[in-house]
């Protein structure tokens, strides 16, 4: 069994490095245009740590790590084309670049106008508690209690979910994550949630005052390449190429670098 999944493997690598060598024009009109090109244009938004800029002005994060590698396996190059969020799907339509890898998550909406790929990471939300407060907390049955206060952002996601989870837990809202956490590291609540990774690092930066009383996050998320509608062709190369790198562990590995560790603080600029 190990020989035949090495054997599936490695042909996947083969396949991956001619992407259209099995196929014919008809089959992959747009993986030939990129071929042609030779380069592989990529939507992205900076966001630490999926992408920003280290302190010589290059892009270096997660997401560049994985555009990088798609492009080197694939015999491209690759351009990135920094768009704001807001703007990144209509920037994709109006074929500004090939693919948006940029930590987007799969949700229905955004199905309507992009199709996305299997996902690549998977993301969520996550809990960092107060070393003092919560000590000795790890279920989720410790922190629904009454006396139990959480902080969150006002108006984010986290604020269902923590709701959702802790129904009888006090909900304390402030304007932005760092308040939150700042509320937490008084000792003023037991916990914050937020989306990942902002606890895990939080809790490295901080380790004499908080902790994650959970292995697992409490919500998972689905982030995924988008092309445009209708592009079937690169998605199902994509996704070969996912589960290529999802297999050998590759993927896993760098996700862990950049959201479970900072080891790679000090090469970004102050003010990311």
């Amino acid at each position: 069994m190990k020989l035949l999944k090495t054997v599936a493997t490695s042909l996947l690598g083969v396949l991956l490095a001619l992407p259209a060598a099995s196929a014919t024009a008809a089959d992959t009109p747009n993986l030939d245009k990129i071929n042609e090109r030779g380069t592989l244009r990529v939507g992205m938004s900076t966001f630490v740590p999926w992408a920003m800029r280290n302190k010589q002005g290059e892009l270096i994060g997660f997401e560049i790590d994985v555009a990088k590698r798609l492009a080197k396996d694939s015999g491209w190059k690759v351009e990135f084309v920094p768009t704001a969020w807001d703007g990144i799907i209509p920037a994709l339509l109006a074929k500004k670049f090939d693919v948006i890898i940029g930590g987007m998550s799969i949700t229905p909406e955004r199905s309507k106008s992009v199709l996305f790929t299997t996902p690549y990471s998977h993301s969520g939300v996550q809990v960092a508690a107060n070393k003092e407060l919560a000590d000795g907390f790890s279920q989720l049955s410790d922190f629904n209690s009454r006396r139990v206060k959480i902080a969150a952002r006002r108006g984010a996601h986290t604020v269902q979910v923590a709701r959702e989870a802790f129904p009888k837990a006090k909900i304390l809202q402030f304007d932005d994550d760092a308040q939150a956490f700042q509320e937490v590291l008084n000792g003023n609540a037991h916990a914050v949630i937020a989306s990942s990774p902002k606890p895990e690092h939080e809790a490295i930066k901080h380790s004499n005052a908080l902790f994650l009383p959970f292995n697992e996050r409490l919500s998972k998320g689905n982030e995924a390449f988008a092309v445009r509608l209708g592009e079937e062709d690169k998605k199902a190369f994509f996704d070969n190429w996912i589960e290529a790198r999802t297999q050998d562990g590759w993927l896993s590995e760098r996700y862990e670098y950049w959201f479970a560790s900072l080891d790679w603080q000090n090469q970004i600029a102050e003010g990311q």
